[in-house]
């Protein structure tokens, strides 16, 4: 079992929550979040003064997957994340030790269906 967390620009989501779709993976959480990266930021004038704008709008999707499904979905985040510039987003895998099932307290792999 693994946790993916996908870290993409915001105007990809729907993009990325299709081809999840057509690669079977339909559970996941999303969140709104900001972050720097190799992008750095950008200039922005508020009321005269110029700021430096670098923690830059993302969205978070997590994933919990049985191992058969962890290079499906890692290829359709890439299929509906790429631009091809600066800004992206990363994909992170990290091994998942436990998944529980509260409705039905089923565990491991039947937990995350």
């Amino acid at each position: 079992m693994k946790l993916l967390t996908a870290f993409i620009q915001p105007e990809k989501l729907n993009d990325v929550k299709r081809a999840l779709f057509a690669a079977e993976v339909r559970k996941m959480s999303v969140t709104n979040c900001l972050g720097c990266g190799q992008q750095g930021g950008f200039p922005e004038h508020y009321r005269g003064q110029e700021l430096e704008v670098n923690l830059i709008k993302k969205v978070r999707i997590e994933i919990a997957l049985n191992n058969d499904f962890v290079q499906p979905a890692i290829d359709a985040i890439i299929i509906g994340a790429k631009t091809g510039n600066i800004g992206d987003g990363k994909i992170l895998i990290s091994n998942l030790d436990e998944c529980i099932r509260i409705r039905t307290e089923e565990s491991g792999n039947e937990a995350i269906g």
